[in-house]
């Protein structure tokens, strides 16, 4: 079967490159998303040290894997049609770099290029505690029509583990793309649980 979706996931170099590597081994199963894969530099970092992963091992759970400095890739480009995109973790630096408008790499250009086209965009902030510039950093890309969805435990899930935690986290990117899982149990009212 032929993937039907593309959707791009980037990686920047925030603290919980765990979070990508779950997100990208769950659409590693899923035979109808095609991802399209770029990292940062500062993500290369994180992945070694928290991961102790190099990037090309988690490089090769993309479909299609982006040269982090390649402004010409046909990610960058409104015109190359997508679900839209997931930074997963989404740093303060790569925050404000997508507020500001400014571009000056693969994974902040794809992020522009997903607000002017009104595709969804999701980022998965990670830092605390939030400063009042993080915080309105994040309000304009709301305004613009972002999605800010911080990596945030629920607990009614009853989670028996580090894992449970990443897949509830997951599970709700992939809820903002319409993507079905089965990831974590939702909630069904206190009489069901």
């Amino acid at each position: 079967m032929s993937p039907t979706r593309r959707l791009i996931v980037g990686i920047s170099g925030s603290s919980a490159p765990q979070l990508a590597l779950t997100l990208l081994q769950s659409l590693k199963e899923m035979d109808s998303i095609e991802v399209h894969l770029v990292l940062s530099k500062g993500a290369e970092k994180s992945i070694a040290y928290e991961l102790g992963m190099t990037r090309k091992e988690v490089e090769v759970l993309g479909d299609i894997v982006y040269d982090p400095e390649d402004l010409g890739a046909s990610i960058s480009s409104g015109s190359f049609e997508t679900t839209g995109m997931v930074v997963i973790p989404c740093s303060m630096r790569t925050l404000a770099a997508v507020a500001s408008g400014y571009t000056p790499d693969l994974l902040t250009r794809t992020a522009d290029v997903c607000i002017k086209e009104r595709r969804r965009l999701v980022l998965v902030t990670r830092e605390t505690p939030l400063s009042l510039i993080h915080i309105r950093n994040m309000e304009t890309v709301t305004l613009a029509g972002g999605i800010i969805l911080p990596p945030v435990p629920a607990f009614y899930h009853r989670p028996q583990s580090i894992d449970d935690l990443l897949k509830q986290t997951v599970g709700k990117v992939l809820d903002q793309f319409g993507i079905e899982h089965e990831l974590f149990k939702r909630w069904a009212g206190t009489d069901a649980q």
